[in-house]
Order: C-alpha cells, then structure tokens, then sequence
C-alpha cells in the first residue's frame, strides 16, 4: 500500500471513530425535553369518598423541571392541603400512624420527578399507586405522577391570575324574609381558584344550607317545584366560577340576580359571585 493510500484509509479511520464517538455522547432519543414555563393540570373533581380534589404546578427552566408543587383542595374550601398538613389539622401521623405528615411524603415525591426529569419513570407496587422506587412516601402516589404528565403533555399556561391562599367573605346578616345569610369559602393553588363553596347558616341555627338540602330538608324540589335541589344548584355556579376564574364574569338575566350564563340552576345566584368577588379583594398576582 503507497503512502497516498495509507493516509486516505487513516483518515477513514479517525473518521469514522469519531462519529462513534459522537453517537455514544448524544442524548438517549427518549429523553424529555420540555418548554420552559409554567404547567398545571388539576383532577376533574372531587373524590365523593375523601373530599380532596389533587393539582400539580411545574416550573420548567432551559429545558429542565426545576420546581414541582403536589397540592390538593377540599371540596368545601378553606386551606390547601399542605397548609393544613403543616399546621396539623389533616393529622396523618397522629390520627392515622402514617410515617410522615401528608406534605412531607408530597416533599419527596416532588423531588424524585426534580431527580428523574420524568413523570413516567416511575413503577407501582399496587393499584392503589404506592411506589418503593423512592424513600420517604408510603401515600399512594399515582395522582401526582398521572397529573404531572398530562401538565407537560400541555403548554405551558403560566400562573393564574389570583395570589394562593384561602379566602372567605360573608354576608353582614341574616335575611330578615327567608332567615338565611350566606357565605363563601374559595381555595386559589397555583394562581387558580380550585375550589369554592357556597353555603348557608339559618338564623335558628342548625345544619348548613347544604347539609339540609342534601338530606332532603331543604325541599326545593319536593316542596317547590324546583329543577334540582339547592345545593346542585350551588354546585353548578360553583362550577361556573372555577371555569372562567372571574366571578365578574356574570351576567344575569333579572333584577333577582338569576343567569342564563351556564346550566343547572334557575335559582338566584347574585349573592355567591358577589360575594366571591368580595372574598378575592385584592387577591390579583
């Protein structure tokens, strides 16, 4: 072989070992790569058996998870679930001699997504969604990492509009007429509002507005005719409220404050978006 030729067949060589070279270095074609912002995905409802409705907020930085909040919401407002695992008042520990308290064990399922970069890296050792590919959670699991995937299959949608935290506003009195006086108790995670509830306390006393109505106490429907029962009713418009995330944007069709704005209630519903509208003062980001 001439020298000529000996060079051509080296640099083939060089050549061909520095593609290989390159190859093994690039990044595994199943790596995730996400656009930077804000994610958020929420379950559609409340669980019927628990009260709880789970959320999951993810921060993306140069293409990397760099923060992730597991959260919940309870059906009847007031304090997301962390605040009140940290405080005590969901007591998994004392009541229930879990390992850790609720937001700990969220802490570490958090920070194994931070490490994995992957929400579907994850195995389960029951239906339930207990997992023992990390320490320091013995919760079921699944709803976070379910939650955490549909966020990132989605864009990122920023926060919301309104600064996390509970809030409630009520009315000043009872209705001299019907003797009830009405409040409302709305729960903002991730800059949404994830749950709002809307309730009544009778001028007697008693159960709650709800409460009589689910117990057929309150007889709308029996007694008055009604399309549903109030507390459906109330529903709807809460419903209503966490869909468009403004309770200004209402309009009613007469001078009582009823609204052909959504479906599921001919009731009055003037009292709850005022109110709600009331209990978010100065609650905007």
């Amino acid at each position: 072989m001439n020298t000529r030729r000996l060079c051509v067949v080296m640099m083939l060589v060089v050549a061909a070992v520095a593609f290989a070279g390159g190859q093994e270095e690039s990044p595994p074609s199943g790596d995730m790569n996400f656009a930077d912002g804000v994610y958020f995905a929420q379950e559609a409802g409340f669980s019927e058996r628990t009260g709880w409705k789970y959320m999951v907020t993810i921060e993306v930085e140069n293409g990397e998870i760099v923060a992730a909040d597991w959260n919940g919401a309870n059906r009847d407002g007031g304090t997301d679930k962390k605040e009140r695992s940290r405080s005590g008042a969901y007591g998994m520990v004392e009541n229930g001699g879990a390992m850790a308290p609720w937001f700990e064990q969220a802490m570490a399922t958090e920070a194994y997504l931070l490490e994995t970069q992957d929400p579907t890296a994850i195995t389960y050792t029951n239906d339930a969604g207990n997992t023992d590919a990390f320490s320091g959670a013995t919760i079921h699991v699944r709803e976070f990492f379910d939650l955490a995937e549909k966020a990132l299959s989605g864009s990122p949608g920023g926060f919301g509009m309104w600064k996390d935290g509970q809030y409630h506003a009520e009315e000043a009195d009872f209705n001299e007429r019907t003797g009830w006086k009405y409040m409302v108790d709305i729960t903002v995670v991730g800059g949404r509002i994830v749950a709002a509830n809307w309730n009544g306390m009778n001028v007697e006393g008693g159960t709650d507005k709800k409460t009589r109505s689910m117990d057929g106490e309150y007889g709308m429907v029996a007694n008055g005719g009604a399309m549903a029962p109030w507390f459906e009713q109330a529903m709807a418009a809460e419903a209503y409220l966490l869909e468009t995330q403004d309770p200004t944007a209402i309009t009613y069709s007469d001078d009582e404050g009823r609204t052909d704005a959504f479906s599921g209630a001919t009731i009055h519903v003037i009292e709850f978006f005022t109110l709600a509208e009331e209990a978010l003062e100065g609650a905007r980001r």
